[in-house]
């Protein structure tokens, strides 16, 4: 346990994360290309990234439950062989059906790989590291946005989309040899994690996992931190940077790169507060969803085309949930034992694709209603105006207000479980804020 071959082993994992960051977000950057190249509408559109959601997060409890069994190694290495097919499938794809075919198959190897590293960590490092080795996996990932808003743009806009995205299943390639020479799933003489028998007991122990409320807070947090940096980042974000508020390609890649950049700052503060406040981590995703609300909120009500600082402040509160809905993940390690933490994760990693696909559908139908209302053109500079997108993102205010109700809920569940089973007793922060107060002045 963090030895030296624990940190090569976390770089090729990362690695392998990163690179799949990347095939999943390539195509938030061709949104307006393939609008063109395959001669579709807005909802059409967003179906190549809902479908490779779908599949992503259809397959998390399968891929927990199958990783519970077999260990990561095997996930991650045949993760990236179906972001391979999946890439080259959708270079050479001659039209949106079979565009959307190369995006289920990337989406079934990005299934595989978050979950499969997260366990990997947990397997090679332990102690007060582990948490923090969890937000850094989390924020080098995001690193892979940043391959797909610039070098891949780049490639994407000077030498067609069959060079991007054959670049792009070149890189899953390497990914695939480093795993398969590198990674092991323990240490050598450390012995492993309890495996169940067989599938019924798999099942079991995923039901179990289902019925605590520590893996429902989990699911919830991430439900309503990841999902709205995901709609930008994944596929909406350029086509409404770029043609919407009339900044072009190349401000809108930038803007995009500073999600990312905003992701490397938050994480390791995020991953320490955890590590140091732990009762209170539902409150810091509480804080992150309230800042969220209030962004998107300044920017769909300003009059006229918002300014850029009031843009810039959106992806910056933005950016900060992706790392923010990592701490949902701690929930599932904490009240999950080590056999069953594959199954919590897979069920906690469900919470943010789910609100992820549900409000990019919504977006891509109400941008093609209104379109069509106001003629049915669909030339992106009238299916993507900025009035349009003001409306279509407000189906964010539902989605995830639903998911606050749900997480209040499972938090006030969890709390009650821990003061039974532990006797430990969680105040309100209010109260909490207040004693502290009292004591500090006390002791002046």
């Amino acid at each position: 346990m963090n030895s030296r071959r624990s940190w090569i082993v976390f770089s090729v994992g990362v690695f392998a994360y990163l690179i799949a960051v990347m095939q999943r977000s390539s195509l938030g950057v061709a949104g307006v290309d393939a609008t063109e190249r395959f001669d579709v509408q807005a909802a059409a559109l967003s179906s190549l990234a809902v479908v490779q959601l779908v599949v992503y997060a259809g397959l998390q409890i399968p891929v927990g439950v199958v990783l519970d069994r077999h260990g990561p190694r095997v996930l991650i290495a045949t993760g990236a062989l179906l972001m391979i097919l999946g890439q080259t499938t959708l270079a050479l794809a001659p039209s949106i059906g079979v565009a959307i075919l190369g995006r289920i198959l990337v989406g079934a190897g990005d299934a595989m790989t978050f979950i499969s590293v997260s366990r990997l960590i947990a397997s090679w490092f332990s102690g007060r590291t582990l948490p923090l080795l969890s937000q850094a996996m989390g924020t080098i990932g995001a690193l892979g946005q940043v391959l797909s808003a610039i070098p891949l743009s780049i490639v994407l806009h000077q030498y067609g989309w069959q060079p991007a995205y054959l670049s792009a299943a070149a890189l899953s390639v390497v990914a695939f040899v480093l795993v398969v020479v590198f990674v092991f799933n323990a240490p050598p003489g450390v012995e492993p994690v309890e495996r169940p028998a067989g599938w019924p007991a798999a099942l079991r122990q995923l039901r179990e996992s289902l019925a605590r409320p520590g893996t429902q807070l989990g699911f919830w947090s991430h439900f309503v931190t990841q999902s709205p940096g995901t709609v930008l980042t994944l596929l909406w974000g350029f086509p409404f940077l770029s043609v919407g508020l009339g900044y072009g390609p190349t401000t809108a890649s930038l803007l995009l790169t500073l999600v990312v950049a905003v992701a490397v700052v938050a994480g390791p503060v995020l991953g320490i507060l955890s590590a140091r406040h732990p009762y209170r981590r539902s409150n810091l995703v509480l804080g992150i969803v309230a800042s969220m609300g209030v962004a998107w909120a300044l920017l769909l009500l300003w009059p006229g085309r918002p300014p850029l600082w009031l843009v810039i402040t959106l992806l910056v509160v933005v950016a900060v949930g992706g790392p923010g809905s990592l701490i949902g993940f701690d929930f599932a390690r904490t009240f999950n034992p080590a056999r069953s933490l594959g199954s919590a994760s897979g069920v906690v990693n469900v919470g943010g694709f789910l609100a992820s696909f549900v409000m990019m559908l919504l977006i891509g139908i109400v941008l093609d209603v209104l379109d069509r209302s106001n003629g049915g053109s669909g030339i992106p500079s009238e299916l993507y105006s900025m009035e349009s997108f003001r409306i279509a993102f407000l189906v964010q205010f539902p989605v995830v207000g639903t998911g606050v109700v749900f997480l209040l809920l499972a938090r006030r569940r969890t709390r009650r479980r821990m003061h039974e089973d532990e006797g430990i007793h969680v105040a309100p922060l209010w109260v909490a804020l207040v004693r502290g107060w009292r004591r500090r002045r006390a002791a002046k």
